[in-house]
């Protein structure tokens, strides 16, 4: 377990309460955004403004005060999650590729789960272009919509053995072009198997900026666009891989646990969900809660347990 892990997170993978429940008292908790000091702190334009969340007393911030608090949290994460990964097993960009086709309306967990015997059978562009496709449906039943996932998968393994020598490109505007593969995929595969710099606009990474007002958009691209020009382009993939796993953990759609949130100061959603501290805490999940992930290879630094093989619990 590294040290910047162990600052924000006690035994066991749950978050020491001092950590989890800093949050000024009274009206105090809802000033928590840094603002510039002196005659320079210009009064934002209109357009410029960040609305209050309903009911939650948050202040209208400038969008240099928004940013500044963007970072912030960017920061914070990084301390609390300093071993995000993604969160899908892989050996090589083709794997991942295929993997990530295969995520699409399922859990990680259960594309993990799926492939050892998916890549064991067809562990090639070449080979799983020449697959029965009957065959390959049956591998990747569990993880839902499998006749489409098998089309798309047979069809992206064609075009790179006919068009890229059976590589996968290192090019967005290649990427997109292959079966089933949109910009999400493409970032999720230049940014972790490639290094190329890419924001991966989930559901989880949607929901969670749109709670911190970085953005009111709804549309991916233009998500990916509007954080993009808050984050320098070298913090884009390990900060999609910081709110991801935020929103898996502690930031949940229905219940999110804002008593356990070491970021709650700093967020205009706090009180959306639970804030006692001892019954959100009883809300986290994977190592945060002392339960396995969602690899079954982990990287090396993952504090928690490697998620059980397909049929293992």
């Amino acid at each position: 377990m590294s040290e910047g892990r162990d600052s924000a997170v006690g035994e066991q993978g749950v978050i020491r309460p001092e950590k989890a429940t800093k949050r000024p008292a009274g009206k105090s908790a809802k000033k928590p955004v840094e603002r510039p000091e002196g005659k320079s702190a210009r009064k934002p334009a209109a357009k410029a403004t960040v609305k209050a969340a309903a009911g939650s007393g948050w202040k209208p911030e400038s969008r240099l005060a928004m940013v500044r608090r963007a970072r912030k949290i960017n920061r914070e994460l990084a301390e609390l999650y300093p071993y995000a990964h993604p969160e899908l097993d892989f050996r090589n960009p083709f794997e991942l590729l295929v993997a990530t086709v295969l995520s699409a309306q399922t859990t990680d967990l259960r594309v993990n789960q799926t492939t050892p015997a998916l890549f064991a059978a067809y562990p090639t562009p070449e080979d799983m272009a020449a697959a029965v496709p009957e065959e390959m449906e049956e591998l990747i039943r569990p993880t839902g919509f499998f006749r489409a996932k098998t089309k798309s998968l047979i069809g992206l393994s064609a075009a790179l053995r006919d068009n890229y020598g059976g590589e996968v490109p290192g090019r967005l505007a290649d990427l997109v072009k292959l079966p089933g593969v949109g910009r999400k995929t493409a970032n999720v595969v230049l940014g972790n198997a490639f290094g190329v710099p890419g924001i991966t606009v989930d559901t989880h990474f949607g929901r969670l900026v749109r709670r911190w007002k970085w953005t009111e958009q709804e549309d991916p691209e233009k998500v990916e666009a509007e954080i993009a020009t808050i984050f320098p382009k070298s913090e884009w993939t390990m900060l999609s891989h910081r709110v991801v796993f935020h929103g898996r953990r502690i930031c949940h759609a229905r219940k999110p646990a804002c008593g356990a949130c070491p970021i709650a100061p700093l967020c205009p959603a706090y009180g959306e969900g639970e804030t006692d501290p001892e019954k959100a805490r009883k809300l986290l999940k994977y190592e945060m809660g002392g339960q396995p992930g969602q690899r079954l290879s982990p990287p090396a630094d993952y504090p928690g347990r490697p998620a059980p093989a397909l049929g293992a619990g």
